[in-house]
């Protein structure tokens, strides 16, 4: 699979399948391999665009920095490149974030938008779990098999993901900046998610105007990862507008 240079950094990044492009980004210390029980049902639908993050997996970072802002501008320019201006886009906990910036300041170029797991802002609860996590054993065996350049990429991302405890003004959206979104939006957020309340996904669907709201019983953080079975198919059918016939 190819890489490209945008900004500062060579990007890497998956196509799969023809059709209208679905742009898909994972969460932070994730990679574009958390999408694979994805694929298979998407693929059908939608040509892929599946990257790797600034700093994350097969993606470089020279600069050491990341922001969700700085990385919605990688987005963009690898979707340039690519020829791509209006794309349907889903998007995990930060890779959500970056959906934010992308659909406040470019809103007629998203279609339809997944955000699962993503806060608008960062209020006490999520700079807690920022300033909390603590990696296992089994987070770094899986760590070291999806991100290709060793120990010292990702004691970065988790001294990145640490510091964004003290972040004010990447992720800050206000209602007004919400309500500039002009993509069909689906929220999802799972009832026991310990970083997000229920009351950020409400927000949300209250400020942008063409939104659903899907709160998953019993599902934590990220539950388009976590719950796969349970929420795959009511994604499959927003994005293909299947649902809408029902």
């Amino acid at each position: 699979m190819p890489k490209v240079k945008v900004n500062d950094i060579e990007m890497y990044y998956e196509v799969h399948g023809e059709g209208p492009p679905l742009l898909l980004l994972h969460g932070f210390t994730g990679t574009s391999q958390m999408w694979t029980t994805w694929i298979p049902d998407l693929k059908p639908h939608f040509q892929l665009i599946i990257p790797d993050l600034r700093g994350h997996g097969r993606s470089t970072n020279p600069s050491k920095q990341y922001t969700a802002r700085q990385s919605s501008q990688d987005i963009l320019a690898l979707l340039n490149h690519l020829g791509i201006d209006r794309f349907n886009s889903m998007g995990v906990s930060s890779g959500g974030d970056i959906l934010l910036h992308l659909s406040t300041k470019y809103p007629e170029r998203i279609e339809k938008m997944v955000m699962d797991g993503t806060a608008h802002y960062f209020d006490k609860q999520l700079r807690q779990g920022y300033r909390d996590f603590t990696p296992t054993e089994e987070n770094w065996a899986y760590y070291r098999q999806i991100h290709h350049y060793g120990d010292d990429q990702i004691e970065l991302l988790l001294k990145q993901f640490h510091e964004m405890e003290h972040s004010y003004d990447d992720v800050n959206f206000t209602p007004s900046d919400l309500s500039r979104i002009q993509a069909e939006t689906l929220i999802i957020l799972g009832d026991r998610d310990k970083y997000i309340s229920v009351d950020f996904a409400v927000e949300m669907y209250r400020s942008i105007s063409e939104s659903y709201i899907w709160i998953v019983p019993n599902g934590g953080h990220a539950v388009t990862y976590t719950h796969v079975d349970d929420v795959k198919k009511g994604v499959v059918d927003f994005l293909t507008g299947e649902w809408e016939e029902e």
